[in-house]
């Protein structure tokens, strides 16, 4: 009887064990899996905010670019024609700086000069 004592109590803490090594390792899984997503959660966050930066960066040229021409026209408009000779050759060089550049199409470099020129 001794012997199946023996038995019947070894019985209990090998189940335990065999339980808690199971569980053990079901939680070791569970918390690798849910790192993974967290990793990729950073990842896309990160290409996310990527992406905002190059957007807004791209919103800024284009404000940046559609303002060059607008200062032009408004230079443009404030310059008076005068027959003078440095005063005119000065506002037709900076015309042909911003149209070399490409702040100015030909067609409003062509009237920008009519306008300066008076004619």
């Amino acid at each position: 009887m001794i012997g199946r004592r023996a038995v019947v109590r070894r019985r209990p803490l090998l189940r335990t064990a065999a339980i808690g090594g199971a569980g053990y390792m079901a939680g070791r899984a569970a918390a690798q899996r849910s790192a993974a997503p967290a990793d990729a959660q950073a990842d896309q966050d990160q290409r996310i905010s990527d992406a905002e930066y190059q957007q807004q960066a791209q919103q800024a040229q284009q404000a940046q670019q559609a303002q060059q021409p607008q200062q032009a026209q408004q230079a443009q408009a404030g310059a008076t024609p005068q027959r003078g000779g440095s005063a005119v050759m000065d506002q037709l060089s900076q015309l042909n700086a911003l149209h070399q550049q490409g702040a100015l199409t030909d067609a409003e470099f062509a009237a920008a000069k009519a306008q300066i020129l008076g004619t």
